[in-house]
């Protein structure tokens, strides 16, 4: 099983994915907010989204785990 990790600290403001969904390497999972600026998530790895682990609001640390994969 693989994780999706932040790269930056912040807050998320919008999740592109949903439980049961396929996504590639490269795919934009999600945005993060941080320094008034839109950082998009990309995923390193494809698989299966398996659980997302944050909500749109919820404050994120850098390299914290936001999705699980298949």
């Amino acid at each position: 099983m693989n994780t999706i990790e932040t790269l930056v600290s912040g807050h998320v403001c919008a999740i592109h994915t949903e439980v049961g969904a396929t996504i590639a390497a490269g795919d934009a999972v999600m945005m993060i907010e941080s320094m008034k600026m839109e950082i998009p998530l990309e995923s390193d790895h494809a698989g299966v989204v398996k659980a997302i682990l944050v909500q749109a609001g919820d404050a994120v640390a850098e390299g914290q785990a936001v999705i699980e994969l298949e």
